[in-house]
C-alpha cells in the first residue's frame, strides 16, 4: 500500500483512487461499479478522507456530487500521486522476467476473434503461466491507466508515451447472403445497407458503401462488425466487412464487380514502461509472424480453394 505525505496528511493511495473515481463519476454508485467495491465502502472511503481534511471535499448538486473549493484545491495533487503511482506500477510490471500473470490486450471483438486467435492459442501454449485476456470492445481504452497492456486498433494512438507501429494493411470486402448476391446482382438499387452506427459514420467503408449504393437505404446499424457479418448472413442487405471476417462467416458471400473498399491500418501500441515486458514481447513476436497469414488467406480470388 502506498503512502502519500501531502501538506502534513497521511493519505493512503487506496483513498485517493477512491476520490479520483468519485470525482470522475460524480457519483458514489457509479465510482463503487468502476472500482469493483460497494457503494458503502466508497462512502467510508470519502468520509475518511473528509475527516483528516476536517472540511467537506464534495458537495450534491442536481447534476451529481462536484468538488467544494478545498476538493478542488487538492485534485491536481491527488492526480499527481495517481500519475506516480502508475508509473510505478508500469515499470514493476516491464521488468518482470517470468512468463507469468495476466496480459491485457485490447482490440475490437472480430479481430481478436478472427485475426489474433491463433496467436492468441500459440502464445497460452508456448507458456502455460501466461492467461492472455481480451477486452473485446471498440472503446479505446488509455493505456497510461493501464486498462490494458497492449491494444491493436484501426487507427493510430496520439496518447503520449505510447510505442506504436503500423502492422499490416486489413483488406475490405463488400459481402451478402446468396439471396442477397441475387438480388444485387438484378438490380444494385434494390440493395439494404448493414452500417456502422452515427458515431462510426466517418469511416472510409461506410462512406464508400454509401457512395457505391446512392440509391440504397440502411436496413441495420452496428457497432459490432461481427453482428454486421451474422446479420449479412441472414440476407438483412450488403455489408462491408474486415475480410478475415467475412471469409470465415458461413453463408456469407463476396460480391465483387463493383470496386474495392478501402481497406484499413492495424496499428499495436502499448506504453512505453512496459516495452521490457516479457510478456508482451512473446505475443508481439508471434502476432508479427501469424497476422500476415491471416491477411494472405483474406486475399485470396472470390471462389479460390
Amino acid at each position: 500500500m502506498f503512502i502519500f505525505e501531502r501538506v502534513g496528511l497521511a493519505v493512503e493511495w487506496s483513498d485517493i483512487r477512491v476520490f479520483l473515481a468519485v470525482v470522475r463519476s460524480r457519483s458514489l454508485g457509479e465510482a463503487a461499479r468502476s472500482l469493483g467495491v460497494s457503494h458503502p465502502t466508497v462512502g467510508r472511503r470519502v468520509k475518511v478522507l473528509e475527516d483528516e481534511a476536517e472540511q467537506p471535499l464534495f458537495r450534491r448538486t442536481k447534476d451529481g456530487l462536484v468538488l467544494t473549493d478545498s476538493g478542488d484545491a487538492v485534485l491536481a495533487l491527488a492526480e499527481s500521486m495517481e500519475a506516480s503511482a502508475l508509473a510505478m506500477e508500469r515499470r514493476l510490471a516491464g521488468r518482470q522476467e517470468r512468463l507469468e500473470g495476466t496480459l491485457r490486450i485490447s482490440s475490437a471483438d472480430w479481430f481478436a476473434a478472427y485475426v489474433l486467435a491463433p496467436s492468441l492459442a500459440e502464445l497460452a501454449q508456448r507458456h502455460p503461466g501466461l492467461v492472455p485476456e481480451v477486452i473485446a470492445s471498440y472503446r479505446l481504452l488509455d493505456l497510461s491507466r493501464r486498462e490494458a497492456d497492449v491494444a491493436f486498433r484501426i487507427v493510430p494512438f496520439s496518447e503520449p508515451d505510447i510505442v506504436q507501429r503500423r502492422l499490416m494493411t486489413m483488406p475490405y470486402g463488400l459481402y451478402g447472403s446468396e439471396a442477397t448476391v441475387r438480388v444485387v446482382a438484378e438490380d444494385p438499387r434494390a440493395a439494404r445497407l448493414i452500417l456502422m452506427n452515427s458515431a462510426q459514420a466517418h469511416f472510409p467503408d461506410v462512406t464508400w458503401l454509401i457512395e457505391t449504393f446512392p440509391q440504397s437505404k440502411p436496413a441495420f446499424t452496428s457497432t459490432s462488425r461481427s453482428v454486421q457479418a451474422q446479420m449479412c448472413a441472414r440476407g438483412l442487405g450488403v455489408a462491408v466487412l474486415p475480410r478475415p471476417l467475412g471469409e470465415q462467416i458461413g453463408g456469407l458471400h463476396r460480391i465483387d464487380g463493383f470496386g474495392q473498399p478501402p481497406g484499413r491500418d492495424i496499428w499495436v501500441g502499448y506504453h512505453q514502461d512496459l516495452r521490457q515486458m516479457d510478456r508482451l514481447r512473446a505475443l508481439l513476436e508471434i502476432a508479427e509472424r501469424l497476422l500476415p497469414n491471416a491477411c494472405a488467406v483474406a486475399r485470396r480470388p472470390s471462389g479460390a480453394d
